[in-house]
């Protein structure tokens, strides 16, 4: 079932310089977190699949089974939506006050950073991102509801003026909860991901269906527990593991769900929201990318090789924003890539749960498709300027990989390759860069380095993209509202714009008497 290749030989991997690594070093330790939750999780308990379905969940680093978990089927997902149902329709949670929410919502927080070490390592084992990684992921969990906890009683209407010919009126409006909630998470972030949808929701009284990846299932379970042990009611919040044709596609198009909120690959995208359309039921997509970062003649050389060290390579290059098409201004291009591929050579890759820059891809596909790229990309012509090769016998390693010379009709330069590919491209003009930077069908995200404010403003106004760094790269915390243009989606995750994903606007206008009082 799993790939095994021919073992990277050290002569091999010193023709570019990369660190070399035994197979031992890529599969060194033995985890000591213990998988205790591995059944769904419905109306407050942990219960078995129908028909006692059950999944492997995959060590990203042996290509070996960790443990087997349920597997969600179409029934299961009914039950779970009928609790989440019954949990809006009849439970004290949207009924609650937003104070008390909100107390709830930080004790989830306090639960998160008492267990931070055990979640942390569940995530490293079952996605494979370094271990320093998952607690830093874990730390933003944790910030997600406090912020979110602090919005729980701040969600207000309006009072409007009523100018009409049909006499005096008040009005105002009132933001309710939409209802229950199916949210779809991936991969790459999958308690991160999680936080970010059930966050916002939670906060504003709705309930919530989550199907976890079902490559990463295991925070979210361990997660459940933790949801109940804060006090959040039954019903309130379910998770169902299962494969995205049956579990996904039955939570997207069930007639009881109000709202879906997807993250993950476009085409994905495309088919939730046409499950999704039967029903007429609002959905937000935050979907792929291909985003382009621009480095200026005058930026700071050294802060945009530091910057996009994080903006292509953090978590292995499964991130929908990396900065996946650097443009360099031509004075400083050698300057760029020399820096760049020195750095890059030394990033430590090997087993997460030890001390390095790089662990596995998550999963074997993907790291198929990144392979798959790799070749696409020296078959094209790009110059290969570093890595481009597996790693181990066993396992998702790939080298940390730099492309130059990169055309805008390569493949490597219009797909999404979700890995740790870097292409880099060079340009003369702004008015030039400008232009190639928008000609994608995505827009999740872009990157400006330059030392003018007057190029920075121009650049970040005109790029076509839902977040714009400025001399940074990767800056995701709660606050800040994240979400596409194009094909990378429609609507707005974290920040105070996210609340709008969960709620309806409803106007209430009233008459009002005509006895000369003070409102005439």
């Amino acid at each position: 079932m799993f790939l095994r290749r021919l073992k990277a030989n050290s002569t091999i991997l010193a023709t570019n310089s990369i660190k070399t690594f035994s197979t031992s070093k890529l599969y060194a330790v033995k985890p000591k977190v213990k998988v205790e939750y591995t059944d769904l999780f419905i109306n407050g308990k942990f219960v078995p699949a129908s028909e006692n379905h059950r999944m492997a969940t995959i060590d990203p680093r042996s290509g070996e089974v960790i443990t087997h978990v349920a597997e969600a089927q179409e029934k299961d997902i009914q039950l779970a939506v009928k609790a989440a149902r019954n949990a809006f329709d009849n439970g004290a949670w949207p009924k609650m006050s937003g104070a008390s929410r909100g107390k709830i919502l930080n004790k989830i927080a306090d639960l998160v950073e008492k267990n931070l070490n055990t979640l942390a390592e569940l995530e490293t084992w079952d996605n494979g991102k370094p271990l320093a990684a998952a607690k830093g992921d874990m730390a933003l969990v944790a910030d997600h509801f406090r912020y979110y906890a602090g919005w729980a009683d701040k969600i207000g209407g309006k009072t409007i003026a009523v100018n009409d010919m049909f006499g005096k009126h008040f009005a105002h409006t009132h933001r309710e909860p939409i209802g229950v909630v199916g949210a779809i998470i991936p991969w790459n972030f999958p308690l991160l991901m999680f936080a970010w949808q059930a966050a916002p929701a939670l906060s504003v009284g709705c309930t919530i269906v989550v199907k976890p990846a079902e490559s990463t299932p295991l925070t979210a379970l361990f997660f459940a527990k933790l949801l109940a042990e804060a006090g959040v009611p039954e019903g309130v919040v379910n998770v169902v593991p299962g494969i995205g044709e049956c579990a996904g596609a039955a939570l997207a198009s069930h007639p009881d769900v109000d709202k879906i909120s997807f993250t993950g690959e476009t085409t994905t995208g495309k088919l939730v929201m046409k499950a999704a359309a039967d029903n007429l039921k609002p959905v937000t997509l935050e979907l792929g990318g291909k985003s382009p970062s621009i480095v200026m003649d005058d930026a700071d050389i050294d802060n945009a090789v530091e910057a996009h060290q994080v903006g292509l390579f953090l978590n292995q290059g499964q991130c929908c924003c990396a900065s996946s098409r650097i443009y360099v201004q031509k004075g400083v291009y050698d300057e760029f890539v020399k820096k760049t591929v020195a750095k890059t050579r030394n990033r430590r890759v090997g087993d997460p749960f030890t001390d390095v820059d790089q662990g596995p891809q998550q999963n074997e596909q993907q790291y198929s498709k990144v392979m798959d790229y790799i070749q696409k990309g020296k078959n094209e012509g790009a110059t290969l300027l570093s890595g481009g090769k597996a790693l181990g016998d066993k396992g998702y390693y790939v080298e940390p990989t730099i492309f130059g010379d990169v055309k805008d009709n390569m493949c490597i330069s219009r797909e999404e390759i979700f890995g740790p590919v870097m292409q880099i491209s060079t340009f003369s003009t702004t008015e030039e860069v400008l232009k190639r930077a928008n000609d994608t069908r995505y827009g999740l995200a872009a990157g400006v380095f330059t030392s003018n404010i007057n190029t920075a403003n121009y650049l970040s106004r005109a790029l076509k993209a839902g977040t714009v760094w400025i001399n940074c790269y990767d800056v995701l915390v709660a606050s800040l509202p994240f979400g596409g243009y194009k094909h990378s989606g429609f609507g707005r995750i974290n920040g105070e714009y996210a609340l709008d994903n969960f709620t309806h606007t409803k106007c209430i206008v009233q008459k009002l008497p005509n006895d000369g009082g003070w409102y005439h």
